[in-house]
């Protein structure tokens, strides 16, 4: 007569601590802080998109993403705007602050770009600062550029960069997400054709942003910016298990 009642008590027992655990979670805030590969675009750059705009909905209810990102920026420029001091501001314990530069720190054609010595000494700011604010500090490398040489394979356009940011994450003991590498190796299994509709690439009057057309190998379209949030979130599963329990999970009702 009783066994019902023992049923569901055996099942709140069993299940509840779970639930718990879950929904007593703090909540934190996850910063990206880097350049175009990663910011949130303007409707008038569509179909261009970075990767943490759909990076941002994958988590569940106790994680916000401010995607602090801006284009052209690099280590130097981002400090020099107050933009890394806004993130301090608001900055809080256990908090997550992933931080992806090196496209316009490496390239000297550009106003931003930084001698690899500045680069090196930026991040290592970038780390203590966030641990200063009892965050946590996230490297990651540049995501690949679409740059196949004659033979189809594809070239390791920012090399020297990349390995300053492993560098830096080895001497700091700071988590390394290697999307460089990954990135890479999704680009070279794509190919030289079919990488095409990972990134910005269109025909003239085929979108009203860019009538002339467009053929934008470092920017991703949202195809590409979703691929590349995805390996960005298949690292953190790796290397961010704890951060990684947060990722949102559907119901199976």
């Amino acid at each position: 007569m009783h066994t019902p009642r023992l049923f569901i008590l055996f099942l709140i027992s069993f299940f509840f601590p779970a639930f718990a655990m879950q929904t007593n979670l703090k909540k934190i805030t996850i910063y990206l802080v880097g350049d175009s590969t990663m910011s949130i675009k303007e409707k008038n750059s569509y179909p261009e998109t970075g990767w943490g705009m759909p990076f941002a909905n994958y988590w569940d209810s106790t994680v916000t993403v401010d995607n602090r990102a801006q284009n052209g920026r690099s280590t130097q420029s981002f400090i020099n705007e107050n933009r890394w001091h806004s993130v301090m501001e608001t900055l809080s314990a256990n908090d997550y602050v992933f931080i992806q530069f090196g496209h316009n720190d490496e390239s000297p054609t550009k106003k931003v770009a930084t001698t690899p010595e500045v680069f090196k000494s930026n991040l290592e700011k970038y780390v203590s600062d966030t641990r200063a604010g009892k965050a946590i500090p996230v490297l990651l490398t540049s995501l690949a550029r679409r740059s196949f040489d004659s033979t189809g394979t594809l070239r390791d356009t920012h090399k020297q960069y990349a390995d300053i940011t492993r560098k830096v994450a080895l001497e700091q003991k700071v988590i390394l997400l290697d999307v460089d590498k990954t990135s890479r190796a999704l680009l070279q299994q794509m190919g030289v054709e079919k990488s095409t509709f990972l990134f910005n690439h269109l025909k003239a009057g085929e979108h009203p942003n860019y009538p002339q057309g467009k053929m934008d190998n470092t920017h991703f379209n949202e195809l590409g910016a979703r691929k590349m949030a995805e390996l960005v979130l298949t690292e953190i599963k790796i290397w961010l298990p704890e951060l990684a329990e947060r990722i949102y999970r559907p119901s199976s009702k």
